[in-house]
């Protein structure tokens, strides 16, 4: 395989992200960015988002395509927090009766919108986004009136509601990220954040080598082979939006203890489209994805925010991070949605 060819199977515009990363890496050293820092931020900066890209694993791979109703599993995984440390639990085992918590009722939310996705076949990326604001409207009215009574939860000074944000330093904040963590010189490995993911994702490979996470690939790949084969494509389509939501709601509980706060009322609004947009980057398709396309993406998509703006940051005094963050951040989703039919 000449360079052409190379090139071709790394994919062209993932060859043109990568190389302007390095550019900027390469401009952080120049202008005396500490490398330890900004690597220790990319490592925990892919451990919060990863999973979340995961979450679209098995959308695409069913036949959904792109699962813009996140929000929908993210909701399910913000009770299971807030319940969670509405008990006080602490530690890891807060951190898992949030999993615990969430996971039945990402099951039962996935699994009556699966049911609705079976009836507006062909447009389902179009009724997810709808569904999403549609979601996290409806929750905003639950978080007002919930009956959380957590003085950390709630308002202050008799206020009626949730906070808008959480700390969770008194709960189960930081617990993967500090399991396991080491330091080689100033560089420091959120090891137990990294090998959640890995957990995660080998579940996830380990489920599509089973019969059953096949005949879903195939059913989501070729209706027409996967029904003359006798697989009901419906089901299979149920079962890869039930997965999504699940991943999506262990997602947003393992990005929460790294971010240190749990984030309520519009915030679930803006996990789906960094999310697709990694994916996509990472070299999937409306119809095709897998697990290295995520770990790809991720890193790409997640490494470009960190290491820019800094550099920014320096060459601007400060004056244009944000704005750079945004385009860039926008930039570089717009261009994945653009290309989402397509190897990106």
């Amino acid at each position: 395989m000449g360079i052409v060819g190379k090139i071709k199977s790394f994919g062209l515009p993932r060859l043109i992200i990568l190389t302007f990363l390095i550019i900027l890496l390469a401009a952080s050293n120049y202008l005396g960015i500490s490398q330890a820092s900004l690597w220790s931020d990319i490592l925990v900066r892919f451990g919060m988002n990863a999973i979340l890209v995961l979450a679209m694993l098995p959308s695409i791979q069913s036949g959904i395509g792109i699962n813009f109703n996140l929000p929908l599993g993210v909701v399910c995984g913000l009770v299971g927090a807030l319940i969670s440390m509405q008990f006080n639990f602490q530690g890891g085992f807060g951190f898992l009766v949030a999993i615990a918590v969430a996971i039945p009722l990402a099951v039962v939310a996935g699994f009556f919108y699966a049911l609705l996705l079976n009836k507006v076949k062909g447009e389902e990326m179009t009724v997810g986004n709808y569904f999403g604001y549609s979601v996290v409207s409806f929750m905003c009215i639950i978080w007002l009136v919930a009956p959380f009574t957590h003085p950390e939860l709630i308002w202050p000074m008799g206020g009626s509601g949730l906070r808008n944000n959480l700390a969770m330093e008194n709960s189960f904040g930081n617990v993967l990220n500090a399991f396991m963590q080491f330091k080689i010189g100033e560089l420091v490995i959120p090891t137990g954040l990294l090998l959640f993911f890995v957990l995660c994702a080998l579940l996830v490979y380990a489920f599509e080598k089973t019969k059953l996470g096949n005949s879903m690939k195939v059913a989501g790949s070729s209706l027409q082979f996967a029904t003359s084969n006798g697989i009901n494509v419906d089901s299979k389509r149920i079962l890869g939006m039930i997965l999504s939501t699940c991943l999506a709601a262990v997602g947003i509980i393992v990005y929460s203890q790294s971010f240190g706060f749990l984030q309520l009322y519009n915030a679930p609004l803006y996990v789906a489209m960094p999310a697709a947009a990694s994916i996509l980057i990472g070299g999937a398709t409306l119809k095709s994805a897998k697990i290295s396309h995520v770990v790809i993406g991720t890193f790409l998509f997640q490494s470009l925010l960190v290491v820019a703006l800094p550099v920014i940051n320096v060459i601007s005094a400060g004056s244009m991070a944000e704005i750079v963050r945004i385009s860039i951040s926008n930039g570089i989703i717009l261009y994945a949605l653009t290309r989402g039919g397509e190897e990106a």
